[in-house]
């Protein structure tokens, strides 16, 4: 009977997220395919530093046990298949158990992510985010200059969301973009007993939250997630009343009233921030890993 990933948190991430190729990149984006796969495979072992994603890949794969894989990461690469022996030398390196990768040699590797089922996919890659998200899996542009993850929660896996065009749909973003707050405020006011639609990063959430209740009675490792919005009362309301609807449980939610996100980021210290606007991913990314979720209506503008 063939494996299946049915029932686990499956992440699929480039190398550029997991691991610090910035300088192998410049080498690849030169064209000389020669050139790169000779670099990659003379440095085999020769580990590269932490990518933006590398310290929550490592608290994800803490889930799994010796009787139950929980989470599976598997590599999706535009490298060609020679410099891939790189990337799981440095997985095995840095102590993780990566044994699947989908190495594409330049190609477009997105379409990879409907045979797998795809929680999530992390990517430096911006053209290949924006189709993962045409495709309807979320996913986000990691920005390789963030700063790196803390270390004050060796036992949870914290990640913060924000709502409009990221776990909602973009909806009332769309209100807000074309007839001012006001009306935002007015709409959802209106509205707030109804559940806005879901957004791209619903499915990572639910994800979360059942992987949570998987691993609650077994081990230490635990999830802490937070919804951290430019919504304030009596906006609030409504993506309250959403999530519990959803039967989806976040631990904190900050409703900032358009405040800068990054210093309330730097409090609650996510091994990853998910953002569609890229005003707030540049000031998240001064104090954590931060990924940029390139849909919704306010793109134009931010």
């Amino acid at each position: 009977m063939p494996q299946t990933l049915t029932g686990k948190l499956v992440v699929a991430i480039s190398s550029r997220a997991l691991f610090d190729f910035e300088e192998e990149n410049h080498l690849f984006e030169t064209g000389d395919e020669a050139r790169y796969m000779h670099y990659q495979l003379a440095h085999v072992q020769q580990p590269p530093g932490p990518g933006v994603a590398l310290a929550l890949v490592k608290k994800l794969l803490a889930f799994n046990t010796e009787e139950e894989q929980r989470v599976e990461v598997v590599m999706l690469s535009r490298n060609d298949p020679a410099s891939g022996l790189r990337v799981f030398a440095s997985a095995q390196a840095a102590g993780m158990r990566i044994e699947r990768g989908v190495f594409t040699r330049g190609r477009d590797p997105f379409a990879y992510l409907r045979p797998l089922g795809a929680h999530l996919f992390l990517s430096a890659n911006a053209e290949d985010v924006q189709q993962a998200l045409s495709l309807g899996f979320p996913a986000a542009r990691v920005l390789t200059e963030s700063r790196p993850a803390g270390d004050h929660y060796p036992q949870e896996v914290r990640i913060a969301f924000d709502g409009d065009a990221v776990l909602f749909s973009d909806e009332a973003e769309r209100v807000f973009q074309e007839r001012g707050l006001p009306a935002f405020v007015q709409h959802e006011t209106q509205l707030a007993t109804t559940p806005l639609p879901s957004g791209p990063f619903k499915p990572l959430l639910a994800a979360l939250n059942h992987l949570q209740q998987q691993a609650a009675a077994s081990q230490t490792m635990r999830i802490r997630t937070a919804l951290v919005t430019a919504r304030s009362a009596p906006a609030h309301e409504r993506a309250v009343r959403t999530l519990l609807d959803w039967g989806i449980t976040v631990d904190e939610a900050m409703f900032l009233g358009g405040l800068e996100k990054g210093p309330f980021l730097r409090e609650f210290e996510p091994d990853f921030f998910f953002d569609d606007q890229r005003s707030h991913v540049l000031s998240a990314a001064q104090h954590v890993p931060a990924g940029h979720v390139s849909g919704g209506s306010a793109q134009k503008k931010s």
